[in-house]
């Protein structure tokens, strides 16, 4: 076959970038959805709609959605005339990403439920791995990012601060409010705990493992 084959085209495309986008987001809400199950805390971009599930009449999926548009409006604030319109497609990934994580949850609840501290914590281990592969997935699409990174490269674009420090402040300040919203909600954790933490240690890792792996030994980077 020559390169002008239809598939080569889609490949080589902006289709190609948003099908990887896709597959990596639904994969990403399948790791949200078990560490949710695990009832450990889910990942710090996570923990605040998932603290707020419990107080409202709303969906996991749903509340993210509403979290993360609140994001794409923050990086509008922060970047003003530099905000690129093509990021508004944010909010078409932020409407699929959370529906794919309500019906990772609708399938996973009934087959999945932990009976001990060692199985909560397996299952939250196994969502870090799975976690980290939608994260590289969605890196390697070179499509449009989640607004959670958005957040965060709104901020490195505007203060030329190290990717990885403007990073660890929005993850840390994602947890610190998770958790005063936990206390004042209930008077205790709920939704969060040390699932977040171990979580925001290792997904980073993880990716880079992933990358290393997947670039240089599968693909030949």
């Amino acid at each position: 076959m020559t390169d002008n084959t239809i598939f080569s085209r889609i490949k080589s495309g902006i289709l190609y970038n948003y099908l990887v986008l896709v597959v990596g987001l639904f994969i990403m809400s399948f790791g949200v959805a078990l560490s949710v199950i695990s009832d450990l805390g889910t990942t710090p971009i996570s923990c605040i709609p998932n603290v707020l599930k419990y107080a409202v009449p709303l969906s996991l999926g749903t509340i993210t959605i509403i979290f993360n548009f609140i994001l794409i409006v923050i990086q509008y604030v922060i970047l003003r005339g530099d905000f690129d319109h093509k990021q508004w497609l944010q909010i078409i990934i932020t409407i699929i990403f959370g529906y794919f994580i309500d019906f990772s949850l609708y399938i996973l609840n009934p087959i999945i439920a932990p009976k001990t501290y060692l199985s909560q914590w397996i299952i939250c281990m196994i969502s870090t791995f799975i976690i980290a592969f939608g994260v590289y997935l969605e890196v390697k699409s070179d499509a449009i990012v989640l607004p959670g990174e958005g957040v965060i490269l709104a901020v490195r674009y505007k203060t030329k601060r190290d990717f990885g420090k403007i990073k660890s402040i929005f993850d840390s300040s994602n947890v610190i409010i998770g958790a005063i919203l936990s206390i004042l909600l209930y008077s205790s954790f709920r939704g969060i705990g040390l699932g977040t933490i171990y979580a925001g240690i290792v997904v980073g890792y993880i990716v880079r493992g992933y990358s290393l792996f997947i670039d240089r030994c599968i693909l030949k980077k």
